[in-house]
């Protein structure tokens, strides 16, 4: 039942956000370094290849702040640039100040979802914590975008895949008003 709860209260706070200008998007991992700053440019490729890029607002940070201030995993940028995308967000620590500023915060994970909602001073605030997978398509085994830090290129590959068609929905459904 926990769940039903939680996929409607995901439903309201995306149909709330449909059509809306501009509309303020926080992609959110462990890091900041892979996941989530490939999902801030795969977005971006997105919406400004919609020449949308004034409705949109779009930003990453991670749960973790180990890395603040660092460039994405240079195996990350290879990737995304093979794909077109340009990485150059640099790594911050999610503030709970992101509440405020952003409409729809998007972790990668359970780990970081869980975190986020430990973080959410309101329950407003919680109710904007939407999984990435919400909007992933693809068939896959996966329910969470995962981690490819310690893997191959198949795992970069793969987050990339994932992402590309995520957000992709997340833009489609978002612009549905």
């Amino acid at each position: 039942m926990a769940t039903y709860g939680a996929n409607r209260k995901a439903d309201d706070t995306i149909n709330s956000l449909k059509g809306k200008k501009p509309v303020k998007i926080l992609f959110v991992c462990l890091g900041n370094i892979c996941r989530s700053p490939a999902a801030e440019g795969v977005l971006r490729s997105i919406v400004d290849s919609r020449g949308d890029s004034d409705a949109w607002v779009i930003d990453s940070a991670g749960t973790y702040g180990g890395h603040a201030g660092d460039m994405p995993d240079r195996r990350m940028r290879v990737h995304a640039q093979h794909r077109g995308y340009d990485l150059t967000h640099r790594s911050r620590k999610f503030r709970e100040s992101d509440f405020d500023d952003f409409d729809l915060i998007i972790p990668m994970d359970s780990s970081n979802e869980c975190d986020l909602h430990d973080l959410a001073p309101t329950p407003e605030a919680e109710a904007k914590i939407v999984p990435m997978m919400r909007f992933v398509t693809l068939a896959t085994r996966y329910d969470h975008v995962p981690d490819p830090y310690y893997e191959g290129a198949e795992g970069f590959e793969l987050v990339l895949d994932l992402l590309e068609d995520g957000c992709a929905n997340l833009y489609i459904t978002l612009n549905r008003g």
